[in-house]
């Protein structure tokens, strides 16, 4: 098992950035318009492409600042939104979502990003890159838009697993902290545990246990212990990493971005209403403008498969180029700084946990 390269191409001296070409529901047009945007951003970065070659390279000589940037991996197949990761774990070999996370794998690529089958992506990603010794279960995290100074709260886990113990949250409170630290420089990040009230008598027993562990690894893993916390700290100041389990976070995150878009959609009926009210929608453009790219989840589009042997981004399936231009460069930040290496490194000091052994059997029966 190879782990991640600090460059996969030395010669160029690029960090380089798997990408499944086919997975999204806009197909590999919006995917190649996404890494063109990241390419003019960033002139260190450089991509795996993996799909049909002949579509991509039509669809890549159209960038010509992709010129000298792109691989192409050629395979026939693709994960669909309705195949089931068993199938896939079966008979997905020939698929551009298995032969992206192959390249992070190899050590072709520092980074993996897909907008396929969350379900399939994921136990690809376990099953080929394997769990970091001492974790678990890996954890989805996400960027969550909040008061805090630097714009954003870490959430975790989204859905990689509906449920968790105390145990695995606190393994998530480490990989939260690691990932605040080295993916938002935050050195001393405040972690917080999701629970129905601030009190340290509510809520369920794991979570009451959960709270005793993450408390005294606190000094150990340079992180503040903030205590429980409740839903509207999510968005707020309280605490830089959200740590629950996949059923609560999946819900959470998916209830945001509904509100998100209902708030959008009544401002703009609104101001629509008369027409003093366009006048003053015209006055307050540039406000407006601000606020809608502050609140835009395509811009905060990614998110990271902690506990791995490598970084994989699940990009939205629905991403448009703004959606996969801010995967790409989240996966880029990760892999250039050796992300994978220092989170192993993480959790490894930081403290011993019983392996899941059925889990580990499991995983190697399917290898």
């Amino acid at each position: 098992m190879s782990g991640l390269t600090p460059s996969a191409n030395p010669d160029s001296g690029r960090t380089v950035i798997s990408v499944d070409a086919m997975g999204g529901d806009r197909g590999p047009a919006a995917v190649v318009a996404g890494i063109s945007l990241s390419a003019n951003k960033n002139p260190d970065i450089a991509f795996i492409l993996h799909g049909p070659e002949d579509t991509l390279r039509r669809l890549v000589a159209r960038k010509r600042n992709l010129e000298g940037r792109v691989e192409f991996r050629d395979v026939p197949d693709v994960v669909s939104m309705d195949d089931k990761p068993s199938q896939v774990m079966r008979h997905g070999k020939s698929t551009s979502m298995w032969s992206a996370v192959e390249s992070v794998r190899n050590g072709e690529a520092d980074g993996c990003v897909s907008c396929g089958n969350t379900g399939a992506l994921m136990m690809l990603s376990v099953v080929r890159l394997r769990k970091l010794p001492g974790v678990n279960r890996p954890a989805i995290a996400v960027l969550w838009p909040s008061a805090a100074k630097s714009g954003f709260n870490i959430m975790l886990d989204v859905g990689a697993d509906i449920s968790a113990d105390e145990n695995d949250l606190l393994q998530f409170a480490l990989m939260g902290a690691s990932y605040a630290r080295n993916g938002m420089e935050l050195e001393y990040p405040r972690v917080g545990l999701l629970n129905v009230g601030t009190e340290e008598h509510k809520g369920r027993a794991e979570l009451k246990a959960a709270h005793d562990l993450i408390a005294s690894n606190a000094e150990n893993a340079q992180y503040e212990f903030v205590g429980f916390v409740e839903g509207t700290d999510i968005p707020g100041d309280r605490a830089d990493v959200i740590v629950t389990d996949g059923f609560t976070g999946n819900i959470a995150i998916k209830t945001g971005e509904g509100t998100a878009k209902l708030i959008g959609s009544l401002l703009r009926q609104a101001f629509k209403y008369s027409p003093l009210s366009r006048l003053a929608a015209l006055m307050a453009y540039t406000s407006l403008n601000r606020l809608n790219k502050r609140i835009d989840p395509r811009r905060v589009n990614g998110g990271v498969f902690l506990g791995l042997n490598g970084t994989v981004v699940k990009s939205h399936g629905s991403s448009d180029a703004t959606g996969v231009s801010a995967a790409v460069k989240l996966a880029f930040k990760l892999g250039q700084s050796g992300f994978s290496e220092r989170l192993a490194a993480r959790v490894a000091s930081a403290v011993s946990l019983p392996q899941d052994d059925a889990s580990s059997a499991s995983e190697d029966e399917n290898e």
